[in-house]
Order: structure tokens, then C-alpha cells, then sequence
């Protein structure tokens, strides 16, 4: 949650960092903030929020010169959205201004204890105690700030990332990390300091990536010197190529970024398996895969670990490994799953699924798993992130920057790499003979042309939606393989129209859900022609008889369903372990849709973050 950004250099600071935090806007956008230092005096603005109010209110009450600034966009913890507890913060003196990703866990006894010593807050946040107590330590032991912060961090509990200067030290800012993302851009004297690397892209394709207890100093004219926070040791930082453009982080003529990502889901499918998926030659390379086959062909168990769209896209993975590989997995969410003291051994293969590869319970999960000495395997999209990192070996999905809130591209892509995971599992273990096997892969290799034409529903999924856009609940249904496609098409729904929605797996509507069946509820039915059809024509005809309203995706050319349904939606044929890759774009678009003709802001929802870093 939050987006940070900084700047230390020979250019204008004000014009680099509001167009970085309107970037970084996916990561919270309850209300944003500048601080500005010129060398002389800090100008700070801040406002509750979007960065658009913000950069109004700049423009008209402050000078935006300065070669150092700081600036934030704020996803609410500690305190509601208002001016005052926007980001950045003072210190009691005024020399020291911070922003802050993350919670301090500890706050409030620090909290005490600072007052005790003379200190006020003006903020209900845990940042501006961090702030202040940075400064008690630096004042009472005459230290000089880098060191101020080190030794303030040793005394606090939570995750952070925080970017904080000092006002009698213009040319330093101070940088430092745990359990939130931090980037450092490296230009030609001067740095660039950021929650992820679209701040800067335009200006330097070199980054450095702070690991967990680890802070910085940057400096002007200096290399950034690394230091680990409870040991002191020094780090040579590693400076890493960006592979990120420009281009693939603009909306590129669509109307929101989540519309660009449904129609961006051929393009990054095929990106997902290219190179990987030869099915000419009927291989597939998976190099996190083949290093570690000993690992997975002698695992008792997977165990998939994720939260949220992840956590669908696991589900699905449920289906095919155990279908194809014939491995017992389960799903667990990461936030429970951390909690619940679960029975875990060396003959477990754990993997972690993460859009952003920074989400905290994931993270937190793969650090349990380790710990009982559990093979860990990261399935994720951002290069270089935390989980990237953490895991033993892993897989990117390579979907390209997914700005809009509400996963889209992330699941067909994460379900695209387990797919391929299980079939280079079951080739292996004997499960899945040569035969089956290629056809499979050339199967799969259509998909992107599928998923193609699937979009071409869209003008039609746009009337649809129109008939049903002021419905207070919705109910899907879905069997097998694509009952995870239900409950992440009622997320979806849920997510960024702001109605309510169900998920089920069809036949459980018989034991609850059918009860609120009636003629005003819409009810969308996954029911390809594969699997368990005629069961799902059977629940059809459960909901017809109580006049609910059904819209059914459905296999081109079906005629069952259509006699029945209100709406059919229809999208091509493939094997049922890859239906999910098709059913899941009429879902998108129908939740999108309505959304925009609710007048609901689609890409940035109210109360979700792009990134959930924070418990």
C-alpha cells in the first residue's frame, strides 16, 4: 500500500515526482502529499485525495523550485484520509520530513514515551511518531541522520519503507526498507527513490532493489552507500537493468488502464509462454522448473499459497495439477495460512503466487515455509521483486506493468505458467503420455487466438451489461475447472462496481444460495460444453424455474443453454483444463462495464491498493 517517490539532483524536483506519484497511484489514492526543499526552506503541500487535487492545490499555494523533494500517495492505516494525516510529516523542530510505506506495529508505545519527553502530535499516524522518534535519537545521542535512523529502526516493529532528509543536509536523503518495496533509480548525479521503478523510467534504466533491513544514504556526487540496520555491515549494492518502457505504463488511446489489460491479455499470454512452450519439438523449458524436478517429483504435496485474484488462479492450478500430475496440492490464503500453525516438511513444494511479488501475508508465508524447510517456488510478475528474491527458485509470468486495480491480465497469465508447470510435471512423472502431451501444447499454443476472438463478445457483453448495471446482487456459478472462474468473476465485480456478488461452485446453489433466486437476480453461468454439462444444464433449469435472471458463457455453437438463458456469451472450444483462459474475459468485461456505467472510478476502486503490503 502507498506510493513513494523522491528526487535528489540538478533538476526540478516538483515536475519528476507529481507525475511519479500519479504513476504509483494504483497504490493508494485516499490522499497525497510534496515536500520541496530549495536549500533554503521546505514547502510542503498536502491534501486528502487524488495526486490530481494535489497538484491544484500546488499550483496555487506553493514555489514548486527545489532539487530535493519527497512525495506520497497514501492508502489509509493509522488515521482517516484527511489533510492532516497525509503524508509527508514534520518532525516537532521542523528539520526533519518523512514519508512512510507500510505500518509501525509498535506506535503507540512509542508514542507514550515520546510524549513523555515533550513531544506533540498533530496526526493520528504512526509516521509522524517514526519521524519524531528518528529525531529524539538524533538530538539525544548528537547523531548525524543516517545513523538517527538506524537506530530508531532497531527499536520498531512492523514493515516499512521510508524516505526521510533533513533540512540542514540538502544534498542527502535517507532511504530504508522492511517488508515494503523500495527502488532506488541511479542517474548521472542524481537518484531517484521510488515504490516501484515507473517513477523513473524515463530517466535512468538503472535500479537497485533494497533487500529487508537495509537502508541507504544517497548522496549527490557520491555512490549510495548500503548498510544492513541491525548488524551495521556494509552492502555493495547490485545496479540492475530495467527492462520496464515507457510505453507498456500509458493508457495507449484505451479509457482506462483495466480495459487496455483485458485486451493486452493475448499479447501477454503468448509472452508468457514464449520460449517456454515448444510444441513442435513437445517441450516445454521451464528453468526454475528443470533445476529443481528432483524437488517436485518427490514432493508428498503442493501447497499454493496467495491471496485474492492469486488465490483463483490457484485454485485453478488445484484442478490441473491433480488432474494432469496427479499431485495432491491445496490452496491456502496467505493470511490464514501464516497463522494457523500448519503441518508443514521438507517433502512439501510450496508455491507463492503474487501479481507484484510484494504482497506481506504471501511474503510472510514463504518465510514460514522456509523455516520448516519446505521447497519454495515464486510464481510472480514483477522482476526483481521481493518474492523474486525470497523464494529457492520461480517462475514470471511476464505480463507486463498491471496498473489497474482489479487483476485482469495477472490471472490468465498466472494460470498460464501453472499450466505449463503441470504439464512439464506430468511428462515427467509418466502421468500424461507423449501423445496427450503435444496435444495439449498445441492446444495451448491457440490460446492467445482465443482469447482474441473471446474478446470479440465485448459490444455484446456492453448490452448485457446495460440490462443489468442496477442490480443490487449477483450470483455465478460455476463447476470444475471453472468454478475458481465464478468466484474471481464475482470479485471482479464486487471489486469495481461496488455490488454485491457470489461466487459458488453450481452445485452447492442448492444447499443456501437458491433461496435468493428470484426475478430480480442475475444469475452467470460458466457452462462450456466440456466437464460437467449436463449437471450445470440441470442447475439451469433449477434457476429458470424461479424466474432468475441468467446470462450463460457458453461454447460457441451451444443451443442447450441458449434455449433456456436470457443471454448466452459465447467463446471458442478448448480442452476444459484450459476453458478457464477463455471463460474468465466475458466475466472481465461485464464487470468492467457495468462499473464504467455506474460512473465508478474502475481503476482505482475505493479502499483497494494495487499492492497490498501492509497485513
Amino acid at each position: 500500500m502507498c506510493g513513494i517517490v523522491g528526487y535528489i539532483g540538478h533538476q526540478e524536483a516538483y515536475p519528476i515526482i507529481i507525475k511519479g506519484l500519479q504513476r504509483l497511484e494504483y497504490r493508494g489514492y485516499d490522499s497525497a502529499g510534496i515536500a520541496l526543499y530549495d536549500g533554503n526552506n521546505i514547502k510542503l503541500s498536502k491534501t486528502k485525495g487524488k495526486v490530481s487535487d494535489l497538484k491544484t492545490k500546488i499550483e496555487n499555494e506553493i514555489a514548486t523550485d527545489g532539487t530535493l523533494g519527497i512525495g506520497h500517495t497514501r492508502w489509509a492505516t493509522h488515521g482517516v484520509p484527511n489533510d492532516v494525516n497525509s503524508h509527508p510529516h514534520y518532525s516537532n523542530s521542523g528539520d526533519l520530513v518523512i514519508i512512510h510505506n507500510g505500518i509501525i506495529e509498535n506506535y503507540d508505545a512509542l508514542k507514550k514515551e515520546l510524549i513523555k519527553r515533550g513531544y506533540t502530535f498533530q496526526s493520528d499516524t504512526d509516521t509522524e511518531v517514526l519521524v519524531n522518534l528518528i529525531e529524539d535519537v538524533k538530538k539525544s545521542e548528537n547523531l548525524k541522520l543516517g545513523k538517527a535512523v538506524q537506530i530508531a529502526l532497531n527499536q520498531v516493529v512492523g514493515a516499512y519503507a521510508i524516505a526521510v532528509f533533513d533540512k540542514n543536509k540538502p544534498n542527502e536523503i535517507v532511504v530504508a526498507k522492511l517488508g515494503s518495496p523500495l527502488a532506488i533509480g541511479i542517474g548521472d548525479d542524481e537518484f531517484f527513490i521510488a515504490s516501484d521503478a515507473s517513477p523513473f523510467i524515463e530517466y535512468t534504466k538503472n535500479a537497485v532493489y533494497l533487500e529487508d533491513e537495509e537502508m541507504a544514504i544517497i548522496r549527490r556526487g557520491r555512490k549510495i552507500k548500503v548498510r544492513k540496520i541491525t548488524s551495521d555491515t556494509i552492502i555493495d549494492p547490485y545496479v540492475q537493468e530495467l527492462q520496464l518502457n515507457l510505453e507498456q505504463i500509458e493508457k495507449g488511446g484505451y479509457d482506462h488502464f483495466m480495459l487496455k489489460e483485458i485486451y493486452e491479455q493475448p499479447s501477454a499470454i503468448l509472452d508468457t509462454f514464449r520460449g517456454r512452450l515448444l510444441s513442435n519439438e513437445a517441450i516445454i523449458k521451464m528453468v526454475g522448473v528443470e533445476d529443481n524436478m528432483k524437488k517436485f517429483l518427490a514432493a508428498d504435496r503442493i501447497i499454493i499459497v496467495a491471496c485474492g485474484t492469486s488465490w483463483h488462479a490457484g485454485l485453478v492450478a488445484e484442478y490441473i495439477f491433480e488432474d494432469l500430475a496427479r499431485i495432491p496440492v491445496e490452496v491456502e490464503y496467505a493470511s490464514e495460512f501464516r497463522y494457523r500453525n500448519p503441518v508443514i516438511t521438507e517433502k512439501d513444494v510450496v508455491i507463492a503466487i503474487s501479481q507484484s511479488g510484494e504482497t506481506a501475508d504471501t511474503l510472510a508465508a514463504i518465510k514460514l515455509a522456509k523455516s520448516k524447510g519446505a521447497f519454495v517456488f515464486g510464481v510472480c510478475n514483477v522482476v526483481g521483486s521481493t518474492i523474486a528474491r525470497e523464494t529457492h527458485a520461480g517462475a514470471y509470468t511476464h505480463a507486463g506493468p498491471e496498473i489497474g486495480v482489479a487483476s485482469t491480465k495477472a490471472f490468465t497469465t498466472q494460470i498460464t505458467v501453472l499450466t505449463l508447470m503441470a504439464l512439464r510435471l506430468a511428462r515427467a512423472k509418466g502421468t500424461m503420455s507423449s501423445s496427450e502431451f503435444r496435444h495439449h501444447l498445441i492446444e495451448l499454443e491457440t490460446i492467445p487466438n482465443k482469447v482474441e476472438e473471446a474478446l470479440k463478445s465485448d459490444a455484446y457483453v456492453k448490452t448485457v451489461s446495460d440490462i443489468y448495471k442496477d442490480s443490487k446482487n449477483f450470483l455465478y456459478l460455476g463447476r470444475g475447472f471453472n468454478f475458481p472462474v465464478a468466484l474471481e468473476g464475482a470479485l471482479k465485480l464486487k471489486e469495481i462496481s461496488y455490488i454485491h456478488a457470489e461466487g459458488y461452485p453450481a452445485a452447492e446453489m442448492k444447499h443456501g444460495p437458491i433461496a435468493l433466486i428470484d426475478e430480480q437476480m442475475p444469475v452467470v453461468v460458466i457452462a462450456t460444453k466440456k466437464g460437467h454439462y449436463e449437471k450445470v444444464v440441470s442447475n439451469i433449469q433449477e434457476i429458470k424455474s424461479r424466474k432468475g435472471k441468467i446470462i450463460g458463457i457458453v461454447t460457441k455453437g451451444d443451443t442447450s443453454v441458449k434455449e433456456l438463458a436470457d443471454h448466452v456469451i459465447e467463446v471458442p472450444e478448448t480442452l476444459e483444463c484450459l476453458s478457464p483462459l477463455l471463460t474468465t474475459i466475458p466475466l472481465q468485461l461485464l464487470s468492467y462495464h457495468i462499473a464504467v456505467m455506474l460512473n465508478k472510478n474502475v481503476d482505482q476502486p475505493r479502499n483497494l491498493a494495487k499492492s497490498v503490503t501492509v497485513e
